[in-house]
């Protein structure tokens, strides 16, 4: 099912889907960052049903809305800025919500803790935005934003250098992954293929490790990167917006990408997700300029046993998956947003 329209009525047009879930009765709310409202449409037909949310500072409202998660019961979770959380019961009505007012000291002064996932019994996956930040400090909250359990500070990516006066990662470089899995939260690092997951009293619970030979980049890889590097800097808009010659543009951008320094090894793998039935999914790391047609994933069950492989449609950016589905945006020539619903079928012992 697609939902989403490039004319129409207001609920079906999107400003930027930032998030997504569905409920257990097959409802499917969608965070829409362009109007910082939660859409609520029915899981069969896509009808629009109700809107939760909207601009403002009262609450259960937004001035920058960045999330929304499924908790038990069905009620829904949102947070957004000014860092606060919102929580909603099944029908929409606010039921509480707070100001999150934590903060970590970092190597670049205080830094704010933020929500990064809801947890499967409710709780609340937290860490520092890892942007310019070497170490980031990871907790669970409550329900209410308070600390429960400290889960430890730990590098967030390779060494930052800087290069003509920007601080910049590594080409390659691998970075902190963050996410529940089951009633455990992963904090890992992409480094090496090894899933690093912490109980709910901040003991190291489980380490899931695969065989996998580190492979070093090459030039060819190095100007693959350069290029996406630089187009992805300067997009045809932009020049225009600018008023610039789009091709010079670009030739300064991969001029400036070429100083970054290059990591001795690809990453072990892209991602780390967890599905609603306590399964783990983790992508695959894809090579500049060996780029696949669809994103692959390597899925562990809940006692970190591999069960196989699947591919998931390289257009769409996966927010939720579940028993049967996978929920998530898909963006079209035009640059509109949509929201899809993909079937999943669970085959096997």
């Amino acid at each position: 099912m697609t939902i989403g329209a490039v004319e129409g009525e207001d609920p079906y047009i999107f400003g930027w889907v930032i998030d997504a879930t569905r409920l257990s009765d097959g409802r499917i709310v969608v965070a829409d960052y362009g109007s910082m409202e939660m859409r609520v449409f029915d899981g069969t037909s896509g009808t629009h049903l109700a809107t939760w949310g909207g601009v403002g500072e009262g609450p259960g409202e937004f001035e920058e809305l960045n999330a929304v998660e499924r908790l038990p019961g069905d009620s829904v979770v949102a947070w957004g800025w000014p860092l606060r959380i919102a929580v909603f019961d099944p029908d929409g009505n606010f039921v509480r919500g707070s100001l999150l007012e934590r903060q970590a000291e970092t190597t670049v002064g205080l830094r704010p803790i933020m929500p990064v996932a809801a947890m499967d019994e409710g709780s609340i996956l937290a860490s520092v935005h890892p942007a310019h930040i070497d170490t980031l400090v990871v907790e669970l909250w409550d329900g209410e934003g308070e600390l429960r359990t400290p889960l430890g500070s730990h590098l967030s990516h390779e060494p930052r250098t800087w290069v003509e006066g920007l601080n910049r990662t590594q080409a390659f470089g691998w970075s902190l992954k963050l996410s529940p899995w089951g009633d455990l939260a992963v904090v890992t690092a992409s480094e090496r293929y090894e899933i690093r997951a912490f109980a709910k009293d901040g003991t190291l619970a489980r380490i899931v490790r695969m065989d996998h030979v580190p492979r070093p980049p090459t030039q060819a890889h190095v100007e693959a990167y350069v290029e996406e590097a630089a187009r992805s800097a300067i997009p045809e808009a932009l020049a225009e917006m600018m008023g610039g010659n789009l091709e010079e543009m670009r030739e300064e951008s991969r001029r400036e990408h070429r100083l970054v320094p290059v990591a001795e090894h690809f990453p072990a793998f892209g991602s780390v997700m967890s599905d609603r039935t306590g399964h783990l999914w983790v992508e695959e790391y894809e090579l500049a300029g060996e780029e696949m047609d669809g994103v692959l994933w390597t899925v562990f069950d809940p006692d970190g046993h591999v069960l196989g492989f699947v591919e998931t449609p390289e257009e769409l950016t996966i927010y939720e998956i579940g028993e049967d589905y996978l929920l998530g945006r898909v963006v079209d020539e035009l640059e509109v947003d949509y929201v899809q619903l993909w079937a999943l079928e669970r085959v096997g012992g």
